[in-house]
């Protein structure tokens, strides 16, 4: 038997087979798990969803439209007369109009700020209330963040407000849920190369200086953030909620580059002693360039 034998969950927000949504879903389903899915309208993404849902037996697969009140009772109605009463729910939904994306939030305009934080915070508002009408006895909902909602990250601009304010709503959809025994949570993970990532800043350059900045000299893989998701979901953690569970090596308690510093140094020493040998020596040996 798995950690989730017998329960059943709604998954809302796959994109594809690189998205974290499906690294965690991977990890439920091992676990046992009884799966639903929800996808953006439209038939490209049904198919893309089907494609992967299909072959692990779920029994659910609706378009889901979270800007729209009705929608999402909609697909958690179906859900229960599914399944019946749900256990878990994993929320992996953001957006941001890509001209709002793309330039300083300074410039963000008033629509693009409406519509992001409509669709990347509102709707983890709308996914609990009704998720707590069909967990009875009590279940779990995580959601996706980032660490771009605590400290500046250049380049994700409009998103970092956005999931400073799902930051929050996680914390206070704790408080509401608890008397209810639904616990609500939230992973941050470090960089990943999904669909949504490829539209926030230089990702191969954010990747590096994780690698480099981490205290365990390293970025993560997928399976250490499906797992991370899954445990959060489970009765593992029944006694978690209003967390933000940061899966990056580390990052996040740096408060300098760290070591980064002096792989930097080494890396340029190395590239210098290559083309100039007597260079790179009189730069080791020089004090003032030590102290930089």
């Amino acid at each position: 038997m798995g950690l989730f034998t017998g329960k059943k969950g709604l998954i809302l927000g796959v994109a594809n087979d690189f998205s974290i949504a499906w690294a965690i879903t991977k990890k439920l389903h091992e676990e046992g798990a009884e799966l639903g899915f929800t996808h953006l309208p439209g038939d490209k993404m049904e198919r893309r969803v089907r494609k992967l849902a299909e072959p692990i037996g779920a029994r659910l697969i609706t378009p889901c439209d979270v800007q729209s009140d009705e929608d999402v009772a909609r697909v958690f109605a179906e859900a229960r007369q599914t399944y019946g009463p749900l256990d878990f729910v994993l929320h992996s939904i953001a957006f941001a109009p890509v001209d709002d994306l793309k330039g300083p939030f300074l410039n963000a305009s008033r629509e693009g700020f409406k519509t992001a934080m409509d669709i990347s915070v509102f709707s983890l508002a709308m996914v609990a209330r009704q998720a707590a009408e069909v967990m009875p006895q009590g279940g779990a909902i995580v959601t996706l963040t980032y660490f771009g909602g605590e400290r500046v990250v250049p380049g994700y601009n409009l998103m970092g407000v956005c999931k400073a304010a799902l930051d929050a709503a996680v914390k206070y959809l704790a408080f509401d849920l608890g008397p209810r025994k639904v616990r609500v949570n939230a992973v941050s993970a470090g960089p990943v190369k999904t669909l949504a990532a490829s539209a926030v800043g230089d990702f191969d350059r954010l990747a590096a200086l994780y690698e480099m900045s981490a205290p365990m000299d390293r970025n993560i893989t997928r399976e250490e953030v499906g797992a991370a998701g899954m445990f959060l979901l489970s009765e593992l953690a029944s006694g978690i909620t209003g967390e933000v569970l940061h899966v990056d090596c580390g990052y996040n308690v740096m408060g300098s580059p760290g070591r980064a510093i002096e792989k930097v140094k080494a890396l340029i020493l190395a590239k210098v002693q290559a083309a100039n040998p007597e260079l790179a020596a009189a730069l080791q040996n020089d004090d003032e360039l030590k102290r930089l």
